[in-house]
C-alpha cells in the first residue's frame, strides 16, 4: 500500500542563505467541490481560511449567499465554466458527468500549497511536481462507490434505460476517481471510518483529523422539553424519511424536523400528526431547538456528522445509527445511544431504550465530550500536519518550494 504522503520530487538547487534576502510570500489555493449552501464541508473551508487567510478559493459552482457565508466576503473565489450554464443553480447535480473535466481546467501553477476539500472531484485538480497537494477528504464519492445501489434505489434509477445510462456514467466516474487519487500527495481523512474507505477505494493511507465544530456557538441547557429533533439536508442517504416513518409507530411522541432539500416533498407526505416539519431555519433557530430537544436523532451512515456533535455541545443526547462517523462522535450509553439497523423497528426500539435510560445522560458530560471536536483543535491539528509535510518536502527531497516559503507558512497565526 502506498504511504499517506509521497515525495518523489526533483532535487532543488542550493538555497540562498542571504539573511537580507526578501522572503517570498507563499501562495495557497483551496479547491472546494461546490458552494450551493453552508454545510459541514463549508465549515471546514471556513477554518482553512482562518489558517490561510490570503488563500484563493476554486470551486465548480458558487451559489451561496455571502450573508450565509460571511467568511467568503473578502476571499477571491474562482468558479468553473459550468457556473455559466443556464439554470445551473437548480440543476447542477445533473451536470455530474462534466465535473471531472471542469475541475481539471483550473490553472493552479502559481501556487506553492494546494489544499483540496473533497467529497467528489476537488482532489482531481492538476498540480506540478513542484507543488504540495494535500487533500482533506470528507469521503470518496459515495454515490459512485459503496452506496451506489442505495442511491439508485432511492432516486428511482435502479431499473430501465435511465438506470443503464446512469450506471455507465458512474462506471466512467470511478475510473477517473481512482486515477485522480494519484495526483494527491497527502490524504487527510475526517474520521477513522473515512480512513478505511480511502484505503479500500484508493489504496492510500491517510491521517485522521476530525472536522471542526463551532462548539463556542452552542451552550448547554439542562432542562429539556418533550420532543425529539431531526435536522439535515434532505437528501436520500441522510434517511430523514426513516425517522419520520418511525414516528408513525410512536404517535404519542413528538418529532420536529428542520431542513430542506430534494426529498422535502416526500418527507412532508410521510409525516403524521405528531411530526412538525419546519423546513430550513437560520442558525439561531436551529441552536434553540438543539438546546431544548429531549434527544437528537441521526439515522444516516455519515462520514463524520457535525450535527450530532453540535447537539452534544448543547448537552443533548443523540440517538444515532451505529455506523460511520457516529461510532466515533456518539459514545453509546454515555452521550447517547446507537441503533444497529436502518429500519423503523430498530429506531423505535432505540427510542424506547433511550427513555428507559434517560436519567443516565448528564448534560455536562455530554458537553465536555463535544469540546474535543472544537474548531481550535482542528486548526492546530491541520497546521501541525501541514508543517510536518512541508518540512519533509524540504529535508527529504527538496523541491522548488523554498525554505523561506515553508517557514512563512509555518508562522501563519491561528
Amino acid at each position: 500500500m502506498r504511504t499517506a504522503c509521497l515525495f518523489g520530487r526533483r532535487p532543488i538547487m542550493q538555497q540562498n542563505t542571504n539573511i537580507n534576502s526578501r522572503k517570498k510570500e507563499p501562495r495557497v489555493a483551496i479547491v472546494h467541490d461546490w458552494l450551493p449552501l453552508v454545510g459541514g464541508a463549508e465549515r471546514v473551508l471556513e477554518q482553512l481560511l482562518v489558517i490561510y487567510p490570503q488563500a484563493d478559493v476554486f470551486t465548480l459552482f458558487d451559489f451561496v449567499s455571502r450573508d450565509d457565508a460571511p467568511f467568503l466576503k473578502n476571499v477571491t473565489v474562482t468558479t468553473s465554466l459550468l457556473q455559466k450554464i443556464p439554470f445551473a443553480k437548480r440543476y447542477y447535480r445533473n451536470l455530474l458527468p462534466l465535473f471531472p473535466f471542469a475541475i481539471e481546467q483550473f490553472d493552479l501553477n502559481q501556487y506553492d500549497l494546494v489544499i483540496s476539500s473533497s467529497s467528489a472531484v476537488a482532489k482531481g485538480i492538476i498540480t506540478s511536481p513542484d507543488q504540495l497537494h494535500v487533500c482533506y477528504c470528507h469521503s470518496p464519492m459515495r454515490y459512485a462507490w459503496d452506496l451506489q445501489e442505495q442511491y439508485l434505489a432511492q432516486t428511482g434509477l435502479n431499473r430501465g434505460i435511465r438506470s443503464v445510462l446512469v450506471r455507465y456514467v458512474l462506471f466512467r466516474l470511478r475510473i477517473w476517481d481512482v486515477v485522480s487519487s494519484n495526483r494527491v500527495d497527502c490524504f487527510i481523512a475526517n474520521s477513522n471510518y473515512i480512513r478505511s474507505r480511502i484505503s479500500k477505494t484508493y489504496r492510500r493511507d491517510s491521517k485522521v483529523i476530525h472536522p471542526p465544530v463551532d462548539i463556542d456557538s452552542f451552550q448547554e441547557k439542562q432542562n429539556k422539553e418533550d420532543f425529539y429533533l431531526a435536522a439535515s439536508r434532505q437528501v436520500p442517504y441522510k434517511r430523514i424519511d426513516l425517522i419520520v416513518e418511525s414516528f408513525k409507530h410512536m404517535p404519542d411522541k413528538k418529532l420536529v424536523v428542520i431542513g430542506d432539500g430534494p426529498e422535502h416533498k416526500k418527507i412532508k407526505a410521510l409525516a403524521g400528526d405528531n411530526v412538525k416539519i419546519i423546513g430550513h431555519q437560520p442558525e439561531p433557530v436551529l441552536i434553540d431547538y438543539l438546546q431544548r430537544a429531549r434527544a437528537f436523532i441521526f439515522a444516516a451512515q455519515e462520514d463524520f456528522g457535525i450535527l450530532p456533535v453540535e447537539a452534544q455541545a448543547c448537552g443533548t443526547p443523540v440517538i444515532a445509527f451505529g455506523r460511520g462517523g457516529a461510532r466515533e462522535t456518539v459514545l453509546d450509553k454515555f452521550t447517547g445511544l446507537h441503533f444497529n439497523e436502518q429500519t423503523t423497528d430498530s429506531l423505535v426500539d432505540a427510542v424506547a431504550r433511550f427513555e428507559r435510560l434517560q436519567g443516565n445522560f448528564r448534560t455536562r458530560d455530554i458537553r465536555i465530550h463535544a469540546e474535543s471536536f472544537s474548531a481550535q483543535q482542528f486548526r492546530q491539528n491541520i497546521k501541525n500536519y501541514m508543517d510536518e509535510q512541508l518540512a519533509s518536502l524540504t529535508t527529504r527531497s527538496p523541491g522548488s518550494i523554498s525554505t523561506d516559503i515553508v517557514q512563512t507558512i509555518r508562522n501563519y497565526p491561528l
